[in-house]
């Protein structure tokens, strides 16, 4: 029995540690701001950059190149999917603030517009 709980507090601690490790990679980046002046989209921020494997000045020129086409894109419904430079990008549009993803070989940007 001592064995069995030995073993089952192991599998725990390096499943939180896992968790808390991916939690450490993701950094907080500065906001796109406004990135669509003389636009209806003017003074609306591209807010709540997150990147994992990137640098923040990459992913926020990810961010802002990669939702501008996103705009140009005729809407197809509530996810929008698209790839921009290698970047494989999902845009879901269903709630009040549009919820990005881009996804490049482990690397991962996320933001909100």
């Amino acid at each position: 029995m001592t064995r069995f709980l030995m073993a089952a507090a192991l599998c725990a601690a390096i499943g939180l540690s896992a968790v808390g490790a991916d939690a450490a990679a993701a950094r907080s980046c500065r906001p796109v701001v406004n990135p669509y002046p003389d636009t209806r989209y003017e003074g609306t921020d591209l807010r709540r950059i997150r990147a994992t494997g990137v640098s923040c000045r990459v992913a926020r020129r990810v961010v802002r190149r990669a939702h501008h086409k996103a705009l140009g894109l005729t809407p197809s419904g509530p996810v929008r999917r698209f790839r921009w430079r290698g970047w494989r990008v999902r845009g879901d549009l269903r709630r009040d603030n549009d919820r990005y993803v881009a996804r490049r070989s482990g690397d991962r940007v996320r933001w909100i517009f």
